[in-house]
């Protein structure tokens, strides 16, 4: 747990200014969980460049809490917390200062966001915050003001963790604190992980997995796990013992495997998948009067076009496919009722509600949908991202059934579903594996799709 912070001072000799403005920030890593933001009375006017300078005058601080009146707040938030700060030489020695006014020995260890710039930004022709953070696109309002300088803060050093491949900055948090954090142990198995897309594995002394997860950065991923100070997690951490992982080289194929694994091992840690993890899908039915209709439903089994992790999906995702290939939203059960749809009466459908339009038309249409979305009865290959820059990964689709994975260098040719046979592993054709595959497909469209004719 990080304490971003930023103090104004009255100014003058070094050592006795004195705090007109302060603002913490208790940042997890990922968000700001807690805040303190104060105006202080110094019990010292304010040197005049200063006024100039922040804004903050000596009537405004009249009636402002002086420093022990806040002292206890400043205490609670920061406990067990590294101060972090832009050039937090000065803050945490002004920290100090007040603290030694009140008879209290104030320590915490701390991070610079000037030294970590340095280190992760290098070459910028200024590293002063105002500077810094305009240069990399982070707003910043109220400069000079406590609370703003505070949040410009917070992003910087969200940036930076996120710029720190290394983990650097999480591995010195945790030696720093490792009866608070980490164990000794886990911080040498976070060094040990890649920065890479794939799935993980953690398992007790024994060897058997405790937990499998996937992530497009794994180091990231069970670093999160070994920081988390839910309960749960915290038992976890304990029984850690060593780290192993897959690179799978793009999503796809993690979130396949991951699942896949998660169903055959049933890690102690992992939640029991109590139900599929889509529950609705889109189906079709053609009319009396020869229209394909479409329609979202619970998923039961039933063989359907596509399915969706939440009914808001389906309908946000129905809504765009149904403009993108000119479709009737009352056949395609977006709109209520009998006869012409709205959109008929304003001409901006084709008829087939009210039969102007042939159904033979209005059916190619729908059909290049569910071309589009569903692969069942399909034969394909879908080509993605390999483990290395000179491989690719494949998936076979035989027959509208998922058969497997693996992965072909760029020099070896797939041309048929015999060679792609050969090469891949076959997993499990579930209802989940079905949904996985679809999502993936309709999030990206840049993926190449191989259609292939049958065996005969």
């Amino acid at each position: 747990m990080y304490a971003i912070l930023d103090i104004e001072t009255t100014g003058g000799k070094y050592n006795q200014e004195g705090v007109t403005e302060i603002a913490i920030y208790k940042f997890d890593g990922h968000k700001v969980v807690d805040q303190f933001i104060s105006l202080v009375n110094p019990e010292q006017p304010i040197q005049p460049f200063v006024v100039g300078l922040t804004g903050i005058n000596n009537d405004m601080l009249r009636n402002a809490p002086k420093f022990y009146e806040v002292a206890k707040r400043i205490v609670e938030i920061t406990t067990d917390c590294i101060l972090v700060a832009h050039n937090a030489k000065f803050d945490y020695r002004i920290l100090r200062t007040e603290f030694r006014r009140l008879g209290f020995e104030y320590e915490r260890k701390s991070l610079c966001t000037v030294e970590l710039s340095k280190k992760l930004i290098p070459g910028l022709p200024s590293y002063s915050l105002g500077k810094l953070v305009r240069s990399l696109g982070i707003p910043l309002s109220d400069r000079h003001r406590a609370s703003g300088d505070a949040q410009a803060t917070v992003k910087l050093f969200k940036m930076l963790l996120t710029k720190d491949v290394e983990k650097d900055i999480v591995k010195n948090h945790v030696r720093l604190e490792p009866k608070k954090n980490l164990d000794t142990k886990l911080v040498y198995l976070l060094e040990e992980l890649p920065t890479i897309t794939g799935v993980y594995y953690l398992h007790d002394e024994n060897g058997e997995i405790i937990y499998i997860g996937k992530s497009k950065n794994i180091r990231k991923r069970v670093t999160q796990h070994f920081t988390n100070e839910h309960p749960k997690a915290r038992e976890m951490q304990k029984e850690v013992a060593s780290v192993s992982y897959e690179s799978s080289g793009n999503e796809l194929i993690a979130l396949l495997k991951e699942n896949q694994e998660i169903k055959q091992n049933k890690p102690k840690y992992n939640h029991a998948q109590k139900g599929s993890i889509f529950s609705h899908a889109l189906y079709h039915h053609t009319d009396d009067n020869g229209y394909i209709n479409l329609k979202i439903g619970r998923a039961n089994g039933r063989t359907n076009i596509t399915t969706f992790t939440n009914l808001r999906q389906a309908k946000a995702l129905l809504s765009t496919w149904v403009e993108e290939h000119q479709l009737c939203e009352r056949l395609s059960g977006l709109e209520k009722g009998t006869g012409s749809c709205f959109n008929h009466s304003i001409k901006n459908c084709w008829g087939a509600c009210a039969e102007e339009e042939s159904a033979e038309d209005y059916n190619h249409r729908v059909k290049e949908l569910i071309n589009k979305y569903s692969y069942e009865n399909q034969n394909m290959l879908v080509i993605d991202r390999g483990r290395e820059v000179d491989e690719k990964s494949v998936l076979l689709i035989e027959d509208g059934e998922f058969k497997g994975m693996g992965y072909f260098n760029l020099n070896h040719q797939i041309n048929n579903p015999d060679i792609v046979k050969s090469i891949i592993t076959p997993m499990k054709n579930d209802r989940d594996t079905q949904h996985i595959i679809q999502n993936y497909l309709r999030k990206n469209k840049k993926l190449r799709i191989i259609a292939f004719a049958p065996a005969d």
